[in-house]
Formats: C-alpha cells, structure tokens, sequence
C-alpha cells in the first residue's frame, strides 16, 4: 500500500568516532531554526544520542534497531512517528556497513529498508585525496545503497578542504559541507559514551554546533536530497489502542533515562498508563499497579538515591505489598543491596536482590543477546526467548551463601560468539538483570507484565493485599 511521501536522509559515517553524533545535531538544529519540522532517529541500541536530538529538534528521538524489532515492522514504526514532519534524520551506527552479526541491524541495511538516501561523514584529519579514495570505496561497496553524498569533518584549513572537494568533484560525489576543528563543538563524554543532557550544559554545546552546522553544511541541500526518498510500502495499520485499565510507574530522572519511546508505547496501546516518577526527587512512589526501572546512571547518583529513604521505603512497601516490578541494568541495580562506585565506596539501595553490583574501570560487555527465561519471570514464562542488548560497566556480586541456589532470570547468549552465561534475578514479583529490550520487538513480553499487573490491581482491589 503507498503511503505519504516523507523526506529522509540517513547520515552514516566510515567509522565510530566520526562525529556523526555532532553533525547530525547540528543539523536537526539548523533545520528547526529554518522553520522545518524534523524527526530524528537513531539506528542501533543507543539511548543517549536521542536526548541531543531532542534538544536540537524539540521532538524526542526515536530508534531503529532489526535485531530489538523485527525487520517487518520498522517501516510502520517509522511512518508512524515521521507521516506528519517536513523531513526525518536518521543517524547511523557505528560505520555504514556494520553491525550485528552478519551485518544485522548495520545503517546500510536500515538505509536501504527505508530507501533514505545516504551521506557519508569523513574525519578527513590528517588526509586529502585519500579521503576521496575512501568516498568512492564506500559507494561502490554495496550498489543498492542510495550514496548521494559526503559531508567533510575536522577539516583543518581552506587549502586542506579545496584539497579534498577538488579530488571528490573529480569522482562526481557531492560534498554537503565541511566543517573545521572546533573544540567548542566537543560534546561531553563518561564511561557509557555521551555524557546525558541531564548532567550537563547540554543545551548551550547545542546551540554552538547548531549555529556552526548551519554556515558549514548545505541543510537546503541536504532537504533537496531527502526529497528524492520514494514513497514507503509495506505500512501496517495503526494497532487499536485499548483504553487505560492500569497504571504502571516507570523511573525516569537523571539516574534512570534509558527507554525507547516506541517501547512505552506498546505499553500504552495495551492499556497502561504511564506515570514517570523520580526515584531521586520524590518522596514516594505514586499510584500504580506495575513498577518498571529502566537503566541509566545510578552509579553516579548512588549517594542521592541511597539518601531518599522515603523512596526506598515506599518502593520495598510496594514489592512487599506484591506489585509486578521490571528493572534493567540501572534499575537492576538499584534493586540490590548495594552499588559500589568507581572508587570503591558503597551506597544502600533497595536490597531486594540479595547482592550487590560493582563498578569496574573496563567496560564488561556490549552487543546483541538472545536471552532464555530459566524460570517464569514478571515479563515471560520459562523457556520463552527474548531479544535484546547490553551495555554495562558494572557486574554482580553473588554473596557465598548464595551462589548455589540463587535464582537466575536468564541464560543470555551472545550474537557474536555464542556465549552463553547465567544473569539477573527472578522470585516472585521481581524481574531484574543487564538485558534491555524493547516491547515493540518483544509484545509478548509486553502483554505478560501487562497480565501481571491487571493481576496485582485486581487482588489489591479486593483487599487481598495489605
């Protein structure tokens, strides 16, 4: 079926590291400034580089992921939140052509699902024609990819940029900006990559990369190009949403951000509604038939969350009352007893898992996993198989006494080398471990801990609970 023709430009890069983050920020800026209204879309697990987005575009971010959602309903996801805007921006992932493994979910693959046009973000620092070399190779790697340009990042002066222009206009590939070394466009980094908006003078970084982006990069240019993007086909109808029969509490403060808008969604469509709360600036939980913590920051704010202890007391009423509680990585962690920081301090949290989780200087893993319930959880029966990723400095320490017989959530296998190993937490109403996941890509997993609470409102309800 045809559906409305939507601008859109996928903006990839050779490789991490690029400044991919910062050009598109800049131009969803410079966009918004002109008067166009933009969506924006990250490609790949990433819950940090949506917020820039957001303060660029004034819209949240969305994301685009074939391994967290299945392929068939990316095009819907996208029409749905893009069918009213002048022109979405997609930001890739990593470079263009990786991915998962066997290039699952990489940017060129999303790319040309969504038949976007591409350009290319070069850090041309310390090359010239070379760069040209590297331009042409990418468009002729993969034919189907729509390569419809490059834009030129840390140039170093104009007879560096008329260097590399010349050399790319001799192999007709356009260039749609150039942009020199600024230090004032360098956005904030920590541990998991950009530092959140939350936690920074975020909005002024965006206003100088947006005014930079904006004399550097031919924006109308790069509108002209979106144009170009063909109508979508396969579009499923809206889903019927049902109306709201239950509330779910989900933590969002500058400790707890991590969640994909879509996902929620799913959520709602079943019937709950959602009521965010601040595990670090309220006093106590709100009415709610369902608790979800999402991941984040806790380690950085484990001392204001230890502090709260109005919070922490309304939460263990709450699980001890029964109600259905699912946290990821961040929250997973809040639900321990203890949170040890980089510097080896400890600080209380909830200790509804009997363990405690600490922070290490090395990253401990990042990618895809498929993950097997070892026992019925509050989001799957046992032996279902859920999709998702992590990403996490921290690890859990099991207590001796309890390593034999704790109840594991999980057997998570990695997608690039098949590992397999034991993670998270499961006992009566609690769900917590590492893995994030999105319901869009997981419905099933949506509709249990909708069932799940429904349960929990209709004992309560009944008196049943004290």
């Amino acid at each position: 079926m045809a559906e409305k023709k939507i601008p859109r430009i996928v903006i990839a890069a050779t490789q991490s590291g690029s400044g991919k983050t910062t050009i598109v920020t800049g131009v969803l800026f410079a966009l918004a400034k002109l008067g166009y209204d933009v969506q924006s879309y990250k490609i790949g697990p990433d819950y940090i580089d949506p917020g820039y987005h957001e303060l660029a575009s004034g819209k949240p971010g969305h994301n685009l992921d074939t391994w967290l959602v299945p392929a068939e309903k990316i095009n819907s996801i996208f029409y749905k939140t893009a069918r009213k805007v002048d022109i979405a921006i997609i930001e890739g992932v990593m470079g263009l052509y990786d991915g998962g493994r066997k290039g699952i979910s990489s940017t060129a693959a999303l790319a040309k699902q969504l038949q976007a046009p591409v350009i290319l973000v070069i850090d041309v620092k310390s090359m010239g024609d070379s760069a040209a070399a590297i331009a042409l190779g990418f468009k002729l790697y993969d034919p189907d990819v729509d390569f419809a340009g490059v834009i030129l990042n840390r140039i170093g002066s104009e007879n560096h940029k008329r260097m590399i222009t010349d050399a790319l206009q001799r192999l007709d590939i356009p260039v749609l900006g150039a942009i020199y070394r600024n230090e004032d466009m360098k956005m904030p980094e920590r541990h998991l990559g950009l530092t959140p908006i939350g936690e920074t003078n975020a909005v002024a970084t965006v206003k100088i990369i947006g005014e930079t982006i904006a004399k550097q990069v031919d924006v109308k240019l790069l509108y002209e190009i979106a144009k170009k993007a063909p109508r979508l086909n396969g579009i499923e109808a809206d889903a019927v949403t049902l109306p709201f029969s239950l509330r779910i509490a989900v933590a969002k403060d500058d400790a707890f951000s991590f969640y994909y808008p879509e996902s929620l969604a799913v959520l709602e469509s079943m019937g709950a509604q959602i009521i965010f709360f601040s595990p670090l600036q309220d006093k106590e939980l709100p009415l709610a038939d369902g608790l979800i913590l999402g991941g984040g920051f806790p380690e950085i704010f484990a001392d204001q969350l230890s502090a709260n202890h109005s919070m922490r007391q309304s939460l263990l009423h709450a699980a001890k009352q029964g109600m259905p509680i699912y946290a990821e990585c961040g929250g997973f962690m809040y639900l321990t007893k203890e949170i040890i920081d980089f510097t080896g301090k400890s600080f209380a949290m909830l200790g509804l898992i009997p363990a405690s989780c600490k922070m290490n200087d090395k990253l401990q893993t990042v990618g895809y996993i498929e993950a097997k319930a070892l026992q019925d959880t509050m989001i799957c029966e046992k032996n279902s198989i859920l999709q998702g990723h992590e990403f996490h400095f921290s690890s859990m320490i099991l207590p001796e006494n309890k390593a034999v017989d704790f109840p594991w959530a999980f057997e998570f296998t990695k997608t690039r080398n098949n590992m397999t190993y034991k993670s998270g937490y499961a006992k009566d109403n609690i769900t917590g471990s590492y893995l994030h996941i999105h319901f869009a890509g997981n419905t099933k997993a949506a509709a249990c801990f909708i069932k799940k609470c429904l349960g929990f409102k209709t004992v309560k309800n009944h008196g049943e609970v004290l």
